[in-house]
Order: structure tokens, then sequence, then C-alpha cells
């Protein structure tokens, strides 16, 4: 297992939330999230490995590395129980957690995900185009995915900041995690996840539509879906406000 750099803020006898983040993000990608959050659960947000601040670890390595790295990180603090709040490749780990570790997990928030993201091919194709040209390489490109068109226009320094995080990700660490993304197949896990799931799609979402999310749900025991309009794959920073309020109310007790 990889030891993570993560943060820890909100009241310390409060429920723990794991955030767990995209592909091409480090923990800063849960800004919009954290003064919302904080004001109910002690927020655990960390960046994979091969991202941000963490470890870079050669791959080959699977989804199911990436979980026991959550999981570590949990025994470390000391966290017997979770809430998981997990955005595209955060929710892969997150349900791989919620499938494999359930006495582990409370209630889960699934954001732009999927359990089955292929063709596998794709994901080859950009980890050997990364190895070779760098994250920068796909960075302009992972931007448009992430945000709308008119989102983009009015926040240029944001945008800026987000384009720079993804450059400035190791090139292995992107590569490998986009090969565990061409191999993960969760389709079959969906109904061993017992926690309560909500699941939250972009309306615009060019990378994970909300067809993927919709099948998350139809597969897990109990899920709920929620589609937000003028979102597209980065939807806890476009639309942070709804993002929040929908958090909140999943994994409070009256939710």
């Amino acid at each position: 297992m990889t030891e993570l750099h993560h943060v820890v803020e909100g009241p310390e006898d409060a429920p723990v939330v794991l955030l767990a983040g995209s592909l091409g993000s480090t923990l800063e990608m849960w800004d919009p999230q954290v003064p919302a959050l904080t004001e109910h659960f002690r927020v655990v947000r960390y960046d994979h490995r091969g991202h941000g601040k963490s470890p870079v670890v050669p791959g080959p390595f699977d989804l199911a590395d990436l979980g026991g790295d959550a999981l570590e990180l949990l025994d470390r603090l000391g966290v017997e129980r979770a809430h998981l709040v997990g955005l595209s490749l955060g929710g892969m780990v997150s349900m791989w957690m919620a499938a494999h570790a359930p006495e582990r997990v409370d209630r889960v928030g699934l954001l732009c995900t999927s359990a089955q993201l292929g063709p596998a091919s794709n994901w080859t194709d950009r980890a050997a185009l990364v190895r070779a040209g760098g994250t920068a390489a796909v960075a302009e490109a992972v931007l448009d995915r992430w945000f709308t068109a008119p989102f983009a226009a009015r926040e240029p320094a944001l945008i800026g900041r987000m384009r720079a995080m993804v450059a400035d990700t190791p090139a292995e660490g992107y590569a490998a995690a986009c090969e565990v993304i061409g191999r993960m197949d969760l389709t079959g896990d969906l109904a061993s996840i017992t926690a309560p799931v909500l699941a939250i799609a972009g309306a615009d979402d060019p990378a994970t539509p909300p067809v993927h999310l919709e099948a998350i749900v139809a597969g897990v025991p109990d899920g709920r879906l929620a589609v937000l309009d003028r979102a597209a794959h980065l939807a806890s920073t476009e639309q942070a406000a709804a993002v929040n309020q929908l958090l909140v109310g999943h994994l409070t007790p009256a939710g």
C-alpha cells in the first residue's frame, strides 16, 4: 500500500467523510465542498497514488490497490467507519471499497463516475500519450470534459488553476491510473454495495453521461439519482452549491 498525502478538517467528534477525487486532480479539487461539509463532518481528502503530493508508484496496479490505499489511510487515522464521496476515479475507488469492505462504509456519494468505462483502448492510448508527452499533452482535452464552455468562459482564473493541476500530475501516476480505469469492471460488484448510494450526474458530462450513473443506481440495492443541469464532469465545482446540498442531505441521518 501507499502512504497517501491527505488533509483532515472539521470537528474531531463528527462522522468522517472521505473524499476521493478525479483522475488528474489533487485534493484541492474538493475546495468548494469543504466549507459546507465541515459544518457537519470530519472531512478527510487525499491525493491518489501518483497524484499531487502522494508518491508515484510504477504500474501496473489495479482498483483494489487504490481502494487498499484508502482503507490504509483510514486505518492510520483510526477511523473504523466512514462515509465515502468520490468523483470519477474516486467514485470507482469508493464503489470498490463499499463492495469489498462494507463494514468500513456508512453512506456513499458517487459523482460523475461509472462502473465500467470502456473501451479499454481509449485508456491505453491516453496512457501512452501521457508517457510520451507528459500530462500537459492531455490537459486541454481534460478541461474540455471537466467544464461546460459557458462556465469556462466565466471563470478563466479557475480554469487556469485546474489546467495547471492536470498538467502538474506526474506522467506515470496519471498513465498508470488510466490503465486501472481501462481494466476496471465493477458491474458485478454493484449488488454487493449495501450502503445507501446517492449518484450525482452532470447533464452535460461527456466523460460519464447520466446513463452511467443510472446503471449504478439500477445495480445497487439502495440507490437514488440526481442529474444536475449545466454541469459537465467536474460537477462538484461547476454546481458546487447543489452538490453540497445533495451530499449533506444524503450523509446526515435525516437524509
